[in-house]
């Protein structure tokens, strides 16, 4: 069994009002040393499987077709081995 961390953020290129929200607030909440806020989501899916390089390749085909936007998104994960 793996446990797959996922982390879906906005390209560069794209815009974040939510993050530009959010820095806003910080900075009218006194958080001043914040230079930028870019929101993303996090996931976590447990999935079984023989070995990593197997469950990786099913993580990265679910991250391209359904879990992040590849127009607008790009995504990272990482595979940790978990006891059943």
């Amino acid at each position: 069994m793996f446990l797959a961390k996922i982390y879906v953020t906005l390209k560069e290129e794209v815009l974040d009002p939510q993050g530009n929200a959010v820095g806003k607030a910080l900075h009218a909440m006194n958080y001043k040393e914040v230079q930028s806020v870019r929101i993303g989501k996090y996931m976590e899916l447990y999935i079984e499987g023989e070995d990593a390089e197997t469950v990786g390749k099913r993580v990265d085909e679910m991250c391209s077709r359904l879990l992040a936007n590849p127009v607008i998104e790009q995504y990272s994960y990482e595979l940790v081995e978990v006891e059943t």
